[in-house]
Order: C-alpha cells, then sequence, then structure tokens
C-alpha cells in the first residue's frame, strides 16, 4: 500500500482508502470485505487486494449501489460474467432515471411555490406554506 508497510493494520488499510477503521468493520460484518487471520502479535494485516476492495466499494458506492447491489458485483468479479454485471449496471440505471425524473417534478413544484411567494408580495399568508398545507 502506497504510504503504508506491507501487511498493513486495519488503521493503515482506512487512512490508504480514505475511510474510517468503523467503516472498514462494517463492511467486514455486512460480508464485502475479509477479516484476516490475526498473525504474529494478534495483528491482523491487510494488503493491496484489501486496499483494492475497499477502493471497489467506495467507487460503487459513490455510482449509487447498495451494499447488498455491491456485493451481487464483488461476487461477478472473476470477470466472466460481464453479462451479469452489465445487467445489475442497467437495472441501477433505471433506478437513476427514475430519481432524476422524481428530482425534475420536485424542482419544479418547488419553482412553482417560490414564484407564487414571490408573486403574492406579503399580501397573503404565505402562499408557500398554505400549498404544503393544502397537499397534505
Amino acid at each position: 500500500m502506497k504510504g503504508q508497510p506491507k501487511g498493513a493494520t486495519i488503521g493503515g488499510l482506512a487512512v490508504a482508502a480514505g475511510v474510517n477503521v468503523e467503516t472498514v468493520r462494517f463492511y467486514q460484518r455486512k460480508g464485502l470485505m475479509r477479516e484476516p487471520e490475526r498473525g504474529y502479535g494478534s495483528i491482523r494485516r491487510y494488503g493491496e487486494a484489501d486496499l483494492a476492495r475497499l477502493r471497489f466499494i467506495r467507487s460503487a458506492q459513490r455510482l449509487g449501489f447498495s451494499l447488498d447491489e455491491i456485493g451481487e458485483l464483488l461476487k461477478l468479479e472473476d470477470g466472466t460474467r460481464c453479462d451479469e454485471a452489465r445487467t445489475l449496471a442497467e437495472r441501477k440505471l433505471v433506478d437513476v432515471r427514475q430519481k432524476l425524473i422524481d428530482l425534475q417534478r420536485i424542482e419544479l413544484s418547488l419553482t412553482q411555490l417560490i414564484d407564487h411567494c414571490v408573486a403574492s408580495g406579503g399580501e397573503v399568508a404565505c402562499p408557500m406554506i398554505a400549498s404544503l398545507q393544502e397537499a397534505t
């Protein structure tokens, strides 16, 4: 690991990946990362493969994959099942596109509420709050 001795501790692994030690432990509890055997001095040591896996998990999270979906991707990591990985990515893309549609709808609603507030010029009770009360 860059900046860390070969066989880094969990703290060294976390620093190298830019995460908290508890994040590594959480991923271990979720089964996304292995928990190495305790070696000499009862200290667990992590290598380059562990760092690469941790970075993969973080990258997949940034793309919006859930931890369960990341677990599925990690099962396909041998690279021979690209079709399955592509299918997972296609499903994620459908989810992202739906979220974009939802966000655009929210944006439009908020823009209209704000415009209504500006147009009222304080002549009536706050139209945004009144509109939200009517919606419930």
